[in-house]
């Protein structure tokens, strides 16, 4: 048992490292390559929040298709409109290998500022009218 929790520690330790190692990689980039790989990190995480947060909403509209619709909506148009704007605002750097770490990195802002826009939504008070969600149970 004591050799287990040992192994457990040590893998633990292992990765953790590693993720600091990884997070150290990224802070001292100095390659274009290393750079656009970590933008593509930094997009996924934020990605994986909003996605998460995208999935409360969902359930606390689970009883209001007519919401559930405008969500979806709202959800896709705000997509292509992330897209568009970020591909607009990289233009600049067009062919060059920058130009995928200047649209990760715009896409990764928009993507914050929703997940921000998501938790307002699921820490609205009850009784204030702008709240598009129920109270959650």
């Amino acid at each position: 048992m004591k050799v287990s929790a040992l192994m457990v520690l040590a893998f633990t330790g292992l990765f953790a490292a590693t993720g600091l190692a990884r997070a150290d990689e990224c802070a001292d980039a100095s390659d274009q390559a290393t750079m656009n790989a970590c933008a593509d990190k930094a997009l996924k995480a934020s990605d994986a929040e909003l996605n998460a947060l995208y999935k409360q909403i969902q359930g606390r509209l689970k009883d209001d298709a007519d919401k559930t619709k405008l969500l979806v909506a709202a959800q896709r148009a705000w997509i292509a409109y992330r897209d568009a704007e970020c591909d607009f605002a990289s233009s600049g750097v067009a062919g060059g290998s920058a130009q995928p770490m200047i649209t990760l990195e715009c896409r990764d802002d928009r993507t914050q500022k929703r997940v921000a826009d998501f938790k307002t939504y699921l820490s609205c008070e009850e009784g204030d009218l702008s709240c598009v969600l129920p109270p959650a149970n």
